[in-house]
């Protein structure tokens, strides 16, 4: 499985972007789907989780009721919509996969099994 993370950038606080997550070489819509998040000198964090069905959620505490994940198994793609961004968002994002049992999301890096490479969101205050 390739995964490919793009639509970072630098906006200001309070701004919003959209992180998509294209997935190829694999049956996407078997996947849970994770964006997790690395500061400098920072270890990599949860931000959200998505099921395969896209049918349940979960976010970090730290981005709930900002962020929304979602995705489009038609087009193999998982997204992060980031509202009302704060410079405390900036890091790098990256979005995972998961091929285990559907019944379970992980939360923790280590579990997922494909990683994206990675893109830079940068909120300046």
């Amino acid at each position: 499985v390739q995964l490919q993370a793009y639509g970072g950038g630098l906006v200001q606080a309070g701004g919003s972007l959209r992180l998509s997550c294209a997935a190829s070489g694999g049956t996407f819509s078997r996947y849970a789907m994770g964006w997790f998040r690395q500061a400098p000198g920072k270890e990599r964090e949860f931000v959200a989780a998505i099921s395969w069905s896209g049918g349940s959620t979960y976010y970090a505490d730290s981005v709930k009721g900002r962020f929304t994940i979602s995705r489009d198994n038609a087009k193999n793609t998982v997204y992060l919509q980031m509202n009302s961004l704060k410079p405390e968002d900036t890091a790098v994002y990256y979005c995972a996969s998961y091929s285990g049992s559907s019944a379970y999301i992980p939360r923790v890096s280590s579990e997922y099994d494909y990683w994206g490479q990675g893109t830079q969101v940068t909120v300046s205050s």
